[in-house]
């Protein structure tokens, strides 16, 4: 099993690179964006003129983007979306890859039961996810050495990550299942990518209307918002119970649906 989990981490190298580019393209311009608002009071008189819906939906209202903590906890939305979307495709991939590029009939003769070979792909694709939250980890601390960030700055990085791990932990879970459970492989990845836009764009319009405030129990991007983050200074334990609940269920679900599955040879 080792090496089918050294195989297909070998195999998600270049994704992670591709991926890991244009995190680094985006650290890069958005440092250079926060030049204009390192330590300019009128930016925040710019920003209070804007109607407060469009701050409430990009975090922007709870955050003071003239402070390094505050100006990443801006970016941690992107981070959160980059980082669910390749975990979504990675888990989804993972599995359904064998089944589109007709190799599933040499897997499934290699003396392993499928619960074992589920099991290492799946694996795979959780480390190849880890491996990118410590690179953006990384590359975030990188990046914000020149600013001589404080250990307020260090503490809520830390924060954010946790929070980055945890979204894309739960959508691994979510593109392998939906692997297993679909009847077209094919198409896993690109439904797992679809999933995690819609609770982007649900923890976008839920932040514009009190009325909407239901909606957050729908997407976890809400469960580790930067501004509550930043405020509260730890994680919110109800919330990590609950993506760790939906994770343990889609991965039942996923070993229930692959050991029973007609894989297409």
């Amino acid at each position: 099993m080792a090496r089918m989990v050294w195989y297909e981490l070998r195999s998600n190298l270049k994704s992670l690179l591709i991926w890991t580019a244009i995190l680094i393209l985006l650290v890069v311009i958005a440092l250079a964006k926060y030049e204009g608002y390192r330590n300019n009071p009128e930016m925040i008189q710019i920003l209070e003129s804007m109607p407060k819906g469009f701050l409430d939906a990009f975090g922007v209202r709870a955050l003071n983007l003239t402070t390094l903590e505050g100006f990443f906890g801006v970016m941690a939305m992107y981070y959160y979306l980059m980082g669910a979307m390749a975990a979504a495709i990675w888990g989804a991939n993972a599995i359904a890859k064998e089944e589109y590029n007709r190799t599933a009939d040499f897997t499934l003769v290699l003396p392993l039961p499928r619960t074992r070979i589920l099991t290492a792909k799946a694996l795979a694709a959780l480390l190849t996810s880890a491996a990118f939250v410590l690179l953006t980890w990384a590359i975030s601390l990188i990046g914000a050495q020149r600013y001589d960030p404080g250990p307020d700055f260090y503490a809520f990085l830390r924060l954010e990550m946790a929070g980055m791990a945890f979204i894309a932990l739960l959508s691994w879970a979510l593109g392998v299942a939906l692997a297993c459970l679909g009847k077209r492989p094919r198409r896993a990845a690109s439904a797992a990518v679809i999933v995690v836009l819609v609770a982007y764009v649900l923890s976008t319009v839920q932040a514009l209307d009190e009325r909407l405030d239901f909606l957050k129990w729908f997407t976890p991007f809400k469960y580790f918002d930067a501004g509550d983050l930043y405020r509260n200074g730890a994680l919110d334990g109800g919330y990590v119970a609950i993506t760790l609940a939906a994770t343990l269920a889609l991965v039942a679900a996923s070993y229930a649906a692959y050991a029973r599955r007609d894989i297409a040879l």
